[in-house]
């Protein structure tokens, strides 16, 4: 494996509280004037008030931000014009941890600092979680709900009400949409009083044509309760469309189609009960090792208010990241409906401890340590399952079985993958992502993957580290392909990063905008066209 030069994109302080200008490069197409917002952790490091430093372990444990992107093209020129402004998003942990070199509450993986005597640790669990929240992984704009009283946001508005933060824990964060200022953390039992629960998905789902969003609430204990919920879009009101037991997991995400919320508990199964989440004080510690004899169970739950309508059961596997769901007539009988759910697979647990700073930053001994076997086990697989007749049935009775239609070779599959926006809930064929061919100790490349002929096309650049793409169609488009994808590249040898333009269809560049310096390595983003409809 070639030592391709990333630590900047992990180890900065790099932000701009104060819209920049940005020096674009090449054509950008007019159609992509809106606002792109990325998320995730800038930096890891914070010097305490007694000159010592402290770190944080995990990638996912970073310090979280906030980027945004305006592309804009003035009347009176036909060059687009970029700025460019970012903020942390944690003032109040920034604060806790310079105090007292430490970091309280839960994180995801193993932190330094946690070095307490089995008797504090088990004390510990029976103080509730308080002071200052991470929240950074994905971002929503407008999101129905969001606003406690406040009357939905008019569904052809060309502006950014508000910006949303979410993470894998059932919190929430409010920031300023122009200045990025944090404005208030809240929980989803505002939205209902039944989400009490500890656990969501940081990806939510949103219906493409009501705009209403769905995701499940998780209430850890002896008989961990899941809860599926549904925001209105048109008046920010939330209802609960099925409660069940099952066992806790780690699930980042999850499936929607246009009848259906399908909720897959894969293996990452929390132990006892959910319990050593607070007892290990991390996500990491508290998953159970995988359990290769352990089938991953699937829930489906009605939209219309049917509750949980059927059960199916599949060969055990991990994800971060689900792609798209949609209904088929069924291959046995058309008259009955089939559902397909894509997703970049994992054949066990061992990527989530891949993302350790130790791990990923190039200049680390443990990079170099990390390569070869253990890295090869950490590749996804594009993958897709098919749930067979899936009709309204008995829930409690025997899952049937989920059937894996394909898994694509790992050279070719992608994580962060995206789509089309407008094709979300229906069939699709192309999923764009970043590539892991084993070039780098992170990722080495853009990639575009064809469902029907099951090939991939790639951009990529020596030492060039690209982040999520994220699609914007193009609205006189015709074919799912027309668009281009916008993605933040870390030049590794200038230490700078640069918004890239590429045009969907072949992975061409059309232009980039060039940043005054490197931009953390983030989870998630999304887009926002200004100016129209």
């Amino acid at each position: 494996m070639e030592s391709w030069p990333n630590d900047a994109g992990f180890d900065t302080d790099y932000e701009e509280h104060n819209s920049v200008e940005l020096t674009v490069k090449g054509k950008i197409p007019p159609y992509v004037a809106g606002v792109l917002y990325r998320t995730g952790p800038l930096g890891f490091k914070a010097q305490t008030y007694e000159k010592k430093t402290w770190a944080a372990n995990h990638w996912f444990d970073g310090f979280s931000c906030v980027h945004r992107f305006e592309i804009s093209f003035p009347e009176d020129s036909s060059a687009p014009r970029v700025c460019y402004n970012s903020r942390r998003t944690v003032d109040e942990l920034l604060d806790a941890v310079r105090k007292t070199g430490k970091l309280d509450g839960i994180t995801f993986g193993k932190q330094r600092d946690l070095c307490e005597s089995f008797f504090h640790k088990v004390i510990s669990m029976f103080k509730p979680a308080a002071g200052p929240q991470n929240v950074g992984v994905t971002v929503s704009i407008n999101m129905p709900g969001g606003q406690k009283g406040a009357q939905a946001i008019n569904e052809h508005s060309n502006r950014v009400e508000t910006l949303h933060l979410k993470t894998d824990a059932s919190i929430i964060n409010q920031v300023d949409p122009e200045t990025l200022e944090p404005k208030g953390v809240c929980r989803q039992k505002s939205l209902h009083p039944s989400l009490s629960g500890e656990l969501s998905a940081a990806h939510a789902e949103t219906d493409p044509v009501t705009g209403d969003i769905f995701n499940y609430n998780l209430e850890l204990g002896p008989k961990a309760t899941y809860r599926v919920f549904r925001t209105l879009f048109s008046t920010g009101k939330t209802d609960i469309l099925a409660t069940f037991n099952g066992k806790p997991a780690y699930l980042h995400s999850f499936f929607l189609t246009k009848h259906y919320v399908i909720l897959c508990v894969w293996n990452s199964h929390i132990s006892w009960g959910g319990l050593s989440i607070l007892y290990h004080k991390n996500i990491l510690d508290a998953i159970a090792p995988f359990d290769p004899s352990s089938k991953a169970k699937w829930y489906v739950v009605g939209r219309a208010g049917e509750g949980l309508v059927a059960t199916y059961e599949s060969d055990p596997f991990f994800c971060f990241h689900t792609i798209n769901a949609w209904e088929q007539p069924s291959s046995s009988d058309a008259k009955k409906t089939d559902v397909v759910c894509e997703l970049s697979l994992y054949e066990n647990l061992d990527v989530v401890h891949r993302f350790y700073y130790d791990n990923l930053m190039s200049t680390h001994e443990a990079s170099k340590a990390y390569a070869g076997q253990k890295r090869n086990s950490c590749l996804a697989r594009h993958a897709q399952f098919r749930l067979p007749v899936v009709e309204p049935r008995n829930a409690s009775s025997k899952p049937l079985p989920a059937e894996v239609l394909f898994k694509s070779d790992p050279m070719i599959a992608q994580e962060l993958p995206t789509i089309n926006p407008s094709y979300a809930t229906r069939k699709h064929r192309y999923t764009y992502g970043v590539a892991d061919r084993l070039k780098s100790t992170f990722f080495d490349g853009i990639v575009k993957f064809d469902n029907v002929t099951q090939k991939a096309i790639f951009w990529d650049t020596e030492v060039h580290t690209p982040g999520e793409p994220i699609f914007v169609a193009d609205p006189e488009g015709v074919e799912e392909d027309d668009g281009v994808l916008l993605s933040v590249v870390l030049d590794g040898v200038e230490k700078k990063s640069y918004l890239l333009v590429l045009r969907a269809k072949n992975l061409l560049e059309l232009g980039r905008a060039e940043m005054k310096g490197p931009m953390a390595f983030g989870f998630h983003g999304t887009y926002k066209a200004l100016g129209r409809n």
